[in-house]
C-alpha cells in the first residue's frame, strides 16, 4: 500500500465512528477541485507510512478508535487494497471507503467480501458535466454507472456525494445528476473550498443561499439529500 498521508482522529470522515484516516497516493482522474493535488498529480513513489506503522497506531488506541477511513487519491488503484482492508477487519475495526467509483468489479469484490462498513462514492456531476468536472476530455461514465447500480441494489451502507464549485456546475447540471441518482439512499452536495492545494483554478465556491436550492433540487431523487461545509 502506498500510503502518503494520516490522519491519527478525526470525528468526521466516518459518520458514527471515531476513526483515523489513511490517505493513498495516485488517482486516475484530475478533478480542478481536487483538495489533495499532491496526492494525485505527483505522489512519492515510497510510501511515508507502512502498514505496520497503521497497524501499531490501531493496536495502542483500541478502545478509542473504532473505525479507519480509507481515502486519497484513489485507493482501488492500490493493488493490495483488499488485502489491507482486510487486514483492518481482522484487527477489529470498521472500515469505511472513499472512492471515484471507476473500479466498478475491485468495489463489488470489497463490498461482496465484507470488507467496506460504509462506501462514499463521488459522484462528479451530471454525465454531460462529467469530462470537465474530472479534467478529461469526452469521459467515458459507464464505470461510474456500474459502481452507481451496483451500490444502489448492493444492500450495502453508502453515500454518493458531490462537490460542488462556481464554474463547474449549474442548477441544470444538478436535475440532470438527480435523475442519474434516482433511488439513491443518501446523497450529500459538499461545498466547494479551496485548500490552497487544488489542481484547477479560479474556482468559487457558490453562496449557502444556492446551495440549499441546489438540495432542494436534488431532495425529490433521493431518500435523504443534504449539504455539507456551508
Amino acid at each position: 500500500m502506498n500510503i502518503q498521508g494520516l490522519q491519527k482522529l478525526t470525528l468526521l470522515d466516518f459518520p458514527g465512528k471515531m476513526a483515523c484516516t489513511v490517505f493513498t497516493g495516485g488517482c486516475n482522474l484530475r478533478c480542478p477541485f481536487c483538495h489533495n493535488s499532491p496526492l494525485v498529480i505527483n505522489p512519492p513513489s515510497e510510501p511515508a507510512y507502512s502498514e505496520d506503522e497503521i497497524f501499531d497506531l490501531l493496536q495502542k488506541r483500541k478502545g478509542i478508535l473504532e473505525g479507519v477511513a480509507i481515502t486519497g487519491g484513489e485507493p482501488l488503484m492500490q493493488p493490495d487494497i483488499e488485502d489491507f482492508m482486510a487486514k483492518v477487519k481482522q484487527a477489529g475495526f470498521a472500515v469505511k471507503l472513499d472512492t471515484n467509483g471507476t473500479y466498478p468489479e475491485k468495489l463489488k469484490r470489497i463490498v461482496e467480501n465484507g470488507l467496506a462498513d460504509y462506501v462514499a462514492m463521488d459522484v462528479k456531476s451530471s454525465k454531460s458535466g462529467y469530462p470537465q468536472c474530472v479534467g478529461i476530455k469526452d469521459y467515458d461514465t459507464s464505470k461510474v454507472n456500474e459502481s452507481m447500480e451496483f451500490l444502489k441494489n448492493s444492500g450495502a451502507d453508502y453515500e454518493f456525494r458531490t462537490t460542488v464549485a462556481q464554474g463547474l456546475h449549474t442548477a441544470q447540471d444538478i436535475e440532470e445528476m438527480g435523475k442519474w441518482v434516482a433511488g439513491a439512499k443518501r446523497h450529500y452536495l459538499q461545498q466547494f473550498k479551496d485548500s490552497g492545494e487544488l489542481i484547477g483554478f479560479g474556482l468559487q465556491p457558490f453562496s449557502k443561499q444556492s446551495m440549499l436550492e441546489f438540495r432542494d433540487i436534488l431532495s425529490p431523487y433521493v431518500d435523504f439529500c443534504d449539504v455539507r461545509g456551508i
